[in-house]
């Protein structure tokens, strides 16, 4: 009886670290794409740009090219979730119990849906001026 709990409780453990570990790596590859993503941003709206910025008119006809609003949400998706999980590793590293780390893993994923939802439909409403 002690063996099967025993192995019952290192296979839960083993899923909790495999999970773990998938959040780290989506988290590092997030970061990488920030960095990316960043620069891209930089040199687009701010390097080859006379004067160094835009004004409110030369950003929405900017951002209304598809590829380039395209590369816009998809930044915005990749900030939204590289902030939860890394939020999620911080209240995670103060050693939660299974209840409050689900109650975090569903308040951190409602907040991320909530902000990316209105992120997009502010994008396109912005895009639509």
């Amino acid at each position: 009886m002690q063996a099967g709990l025993s192995k019952q409780g290192t296979k839960q453990k083993s899923v909790q670290v495999g999970r773990a570990g998938a959040f780290w790596l989506i988290q590092a590859v997030s970061g990488l794409l920030l960095v990316l993503l960043l620069l891209l941003h930089m040199v687009a709206h701010h390097f080859v740009v006379e004067g160094g910025l835009r004004d409110f008119a030369e950003v929405l006809a900017y951002v209304s090219n598809p590829a380039i609003f395209t590369i816009e949400v998809v930044f915005l998706i990749v900030v939204i979730s590289h902030a939860m999980l890394g939020l999620r590793a911080v209240i995670f590293d103060l050693g939660l119990n299974k209840r409050h780390a689900r109650v975090v893993n569903w308040v951190l994923g409602v907040i991320g849906i909530v902000t990316l939802v209105y992120g997009v439909w502010l994008a396109v409403a912005i895009q639509q001026l």
